[in-house]
């Protein structure tokens, strides 16, 4: 079973600089089915944009997604964790700031990111939350069309 943070996480790191706009930062996201997005400037972490900040500190205040760039939305100084922390460290740090995912940092650059969903299927993979995580996404025929449920 893995023991350690690098064991676990998602190595490639998805990373905006903290000008992109926030379609850039959702873009990426889509293109790579993931949840959120690193904000770095010459390979330091200043903080991470999830869908839900593009969804509850823009698109619900009615503001312009290309206008805003992903540092006015991002949480800075975000809870980071190790790569050779160990995966307890990572659970602990998730429960304790409420958090889904922790930017994965090593001599101040980040490596990886770790989620939820990693930490499930390595310590319980038969849990209901291990086989959501390892679910394929759906596709979306009608993408050009709005995307599913939009009309």
């Amino acid at each position: 079973m893995a023991q350690f943070v690098r064991d676990v996480m998602t190595p490639d790191v998805a990373a905006v600089l903290p000008d992109a706009s926030l379609v850039e930062a959702a873009q990426l996201m889509r293109a790579q089915d993931i949840g959120d997005v690193l904000v770095t400037q010459d390979g330091v972490l200043l903080g991470v944009v999830t869908d839900r900040d593009i969804t509850l500190r823009a698109v619900a205040d009615g503001v312009d997604p290309l206008a805003v760039s992903c540092r006015s939305v991002c949480t800075p100084e975000p809870v980071c964790v190790g790569p050779d922390d160990h995966i307890s460290e990572a659970v602990t740090l998730m429960r304790t700031n409420a958090v889904r995912r922790l930017p994965v940092v090593e001599n101040g650059t980040p490596v990886g990111v770790v989620s939820i969903g990693d930490l499930a299927r390595a310590q319980e993979p038969d849990s209901a939350l291990a086989d959501i995580s390892r679910a394929a996404p759906d596709s979306w025929p009608d993408a050009g069309n709005g995307g599913p449920g939009i009309v």
